[in-house]
């Protein structure tokens, strides 16, 4: 057994553990953000602070990170149709799993809060993490227009054009760029938003996908490829 293999075994044992933690962990946000509900609710005609602004960090990162994790369950959706390889199609699987679910939170938790799920006043991704222009120190790839570590549409066309072991080390280098600028959002997050319930999401999140980030550098290790950045 090399020793890439054995850091590649040691990587899913600690990704089947944080599994079984997030299990639980998505479990007892699921159950505050119901508990939480009606005071949310009935806060919404008395001013309560408890119910954030359009333009807060709480609405800004749940609207980003909610487009953020779509283009994840597209790539993730993506791969799986373009190769056999049963521990990608078993990370994509995951991925799309895990951040369908997290973006079907933050989508409800706007909807309970009476929020657009665009920003206010055409102000444009990331305003909420500061900088001019949206786009302060977040971090990760992406290019013009882009939130922190997202595909570009091109990167997108050619994941869908490659094959078996091309095209694992592209969604593996895709994916990589993206969970290094989810990771950035979602500290920021932690950092910025007031919602309790909210900031502990954000936190799995800043775990799930740097424990998701040491698995994808071993497994482009094993095809003889690196991360991009």
């Amino acid at each position: 057994m090399t020793a890439t293999t054995v850091q590649i075994t040691e990587s899913k044992e600690r990704l089947r553990t944080r599994r079984v933690r997030w299990g639980a962990g998505g479990a007892v946000v699921l159950a505050l953000l119901f508990a939480g509900a009606a005071s949310l609710a009935s806060a919404r005609g008395d001013g309560d602070p408890g119910v954030p602004a359009a333009d807060s960090a709480d609405a800004g990162f749940a609207r980003d990170m909610a487009v953020h994790h779509q283009q994840a369950v597209e790539m993730s959706f993506i791969v799986r149709d373009r190769t056999d390889d049963e521990d990608v199609r078993r990370l994509a699987y995951d991925i799309a799993n895990t951040q369908a679910n997290q973006r079907g939170m933050l989508l409800g938790w706007l909807d309970l809060w009476e929020l657009p799920k665009v920003a206010p006043d055409g102000a444009g991704p990331m305003t909420w993490m500061g900088g001019e222009d949206g786009h302060g120190d977040h971090g990760g790839g992406g290019g013009a227009g882009l939130m922190p570590g997202m595909a570009t549409k091109d990167e997108l066309k050619r994941l869908g054009e490659l094959n078996g072991e091309q095209a694992e080390v592209f969604f593996l280098q895709l994916m990589t760029d993206h969970h290094k600028g989810g990771v950035s959002m979602a500290g920021a997050c932690v950092s910025r938003c007031s919602v309790p319930v909210e900031k502990r999401l954000a936190a799995g999140m800043v775990e799930g996908q740097q424990s998701e980030l040491g698995l994808m550098r071993d497994m482009l290790a094993a095809r003889g490829a690196k991360p991009r950045t």
